[in-house]
């Protein structure tokens, strides 16, 4: 497995018609994640990369939605994805679509966004698969040539290990020129050019850990011992008498 953190940031399109099939993802993508948007509520919400910022959200409950990005013409806040311009713990929602794919340090990304999301905040993630036939022909020009495919067990993996229970995960397009789910993607569902992550932060472990039944035992020990050293200092001050 390569190492996600790189030394030099791809250069990452600002529009979805830089791509090969780009609008064809985003009208799915766009598509896949209206029942999704239903769920989040709050005050905030940030769509981050130049992909995410033309993805309708407009059913989302969430009426303030920042786009971030370098881009000032295109973005309401400009910043670098991996050092956000926002409060810790000020955001309710966030949209990444596609902006691991060209980042220097993906987990860089997702800690960030971990920092300014509120507890038990949603995060909406979409990334190429490389199990599909995007991935198989990434190489041709003008198909995410500089793109970086991550698998779906590794994305899942990373926002495990910040502690987000995934609420949902599906894959879409086996064939992406086509902006509709056939009987291809109804069967093999997990060969889709797009793999779309529904996550929420949570605030405890999601592996419980049983206490130990000897704990308490183990605690009155010290206690025990210095109640021995003190009987056997008055032992040797009578024997001293």
């Amino acid at each position: 497995m390569k190492i996600a953190k790189i030394s030099r940031p791809p250069s990452s399109p600002l529009q979805w018609c830089a791509l090969r099939w780009g609008p064809q993802f985003q009208t799915v993508i766009s598509d896949e994640i209206q029942p999704w948007l239903s769920k989040l509520y709050g005050s905030h919400f940030i769509k981050i990369g130049p992909l995410s910022h033309s993805i309708d959200t407009s059913r989302c409950a969430i009426s303030h939605q920042v786009r971030i990005g370098h881009d000032a013409d295109q973005v309401d806040l400009v910043g670098d994805i991996e050092k956000l311009p926002i409060m810790s713990k000020s955001i309710d929602a966030c949209l990444i679509t596609h902006a691991l794919a060209w980042s220097k340090d993906p987990h860089q990304v997702l800690r960030e966004v971990d920092r300014v999301l509120v507890d038990d905040g949603w995060i909406v993630l979409s990334e190429f698969n490389p199990y599909s036939l995007l991935g198989l022909a990434r190489w041709w020009p003008g198909i995410a040539q500089k793109a970086r495919f991550y698998p779906r067990s590794r994305l899942t993996d990373w926002l495990s290990l910040l502690n987000y229970e995934i609420v949902s995960c599906c894959a879409t397009q086996i064939l992406p020129w086509r902006t509709q789910s056939g009987m291809l993607t109804r069967h093999f569902p997990s060969l889709g050019c797009n793999n779309i992550i529904l996550a929420r932060k949570r605030t405890y472990p999601l592996t419980l850990a049983k206490r130990r039944s000897s704990t308490q035992g183990a605690r009155l020990r010290p206690a025990v011992n210095v109640s021995r050293q003190i009987c056997s200092l008055d032992d040797h001050h009578e024997a001293d008498k």
